[in-house]
């Protein structure tokens, strides 16, 4: 009895002493990491400062000029404001339609690419690495270089930013709904292809129902994403109201009050479809409201 408590105090020392060397090690590598990123984070910033027209620390005192500006010649119109918004409302209908399009052509080809791509249901599986690159290459390059190529081959307006917009959105999407995708039971898959199903069927029938709350979930998300981004893609020329923002902005005091409104409108509109959004996410992945 006594060596075999011996023994036990021995095996549990041992294992002890394996937890401890693992949690130093992990304590080690974690702050080698911080390190790192610390490292990183401060050079790139000195570097950039140094290529930058004026130094950061110079014109830091400056920041909060051009919002003081806006915001004292807004309060000094105040009264114009509600026609300002009404004058920049068709603008913004734009820039959600823009948004509207993009996702749904977006997710759309992100579904197609992402059931091309993903293991156990791709309907050719030697194609897969194919599919997951071409997702990989629309979502690595950013919205606003897609749409400066396209301006200049179509010219300004809302097409550019939508093309632009659903390349990059069915490039995350097809990423984000291939690993859904994969967690997915094949058991019905297999029950269809038993049966004669086709491949167009099996994805519909079998995976598309166990699937459907989480690609809603992100398509929603990605729709709050895109009206974001099509109201960047103005300042470039692409239309809606990130177009008259520049504007109003590139001509300085005296419109001012113009830029306030259209803060506004779009402040509101984003705050508006993030919580309606938000909400049904909510009731599809947890079935509660926000």
């Amino acid at each position: 009895m006594a060596d075999l408590t011996a023994g036990g105090s021995t095996g549990v020392a041992d294992v002890q002493s394996r937890y401890m060397e693992m949690v130093q090690r992990k304590r080690l590598y974690g702050g080698l990491t911080l390190l790192i990123f610390v490292v990183l984070m401060v050079s790139g910033f000195m570097v950039a400062d140094d290529r930058n027209a004026g130094g950061f620390w110079d014109g830091i005192d400056n920041m909060g000029d051009y919002p003081a500006a806006v915001l004292a010649e807004a309060w000094e119109k105040l009264a114009d404001l509600p026609g300002l918004m009404v004058k920049y409302f068709p603008a913004l209908i734009e820039t959600i339609n823009i948004a509207a399009v993009s996702t749904l052509t977006g997710v759309l080809a992100g579904f197609v690419l992402a059931m091309l791509g993903t293991r156990g249901l791709a309907r050719w599986p030697a194609l897969i690495p194919v599919f997951r690159r071409i997702t990989d290459v629309m979502r690595a390059v950013p919205e606003i270089v897609i749409a400066l190529m396209l301006i200049f081959v179509l010219g300004g307006g809302p097409v550019p930013a939508v093309i632009a917009i659903a390349i990059h959105t069915a490039g995350a999407i097809g990423k984000l709904f291939s690993e859904v995708a994969e967690n997915a039971d094949l058991k019905p898959v297999e029950g269809l292809q038993s049966i004669g199903a086709n491949w167009s069927q099996r994805i519909l029938l079998g995976v598309l129902p166990q699937v459907a709350p989480n690609f809603l979930s992100y398509a929603l998300l990605r729709f709050e994403i895109n009206i974001r981004a099509s109201a960047i893609l103005g300042f470039v020329g692409a239309g809606g109201i990130g177009y008259e923002l520049r504007n109003s902005m590139s001509w300085g005091p005296g419109r001012f009050d113009e830029a306030a409104a259209i803060f506004v409108l779009l402040f509101g509109t984003i705050v508006f479809f993030d919580q309606v959004s938000s909400r049904y996410r909510n009731r599809m992945t947890e079935g509660q409201g926000a």
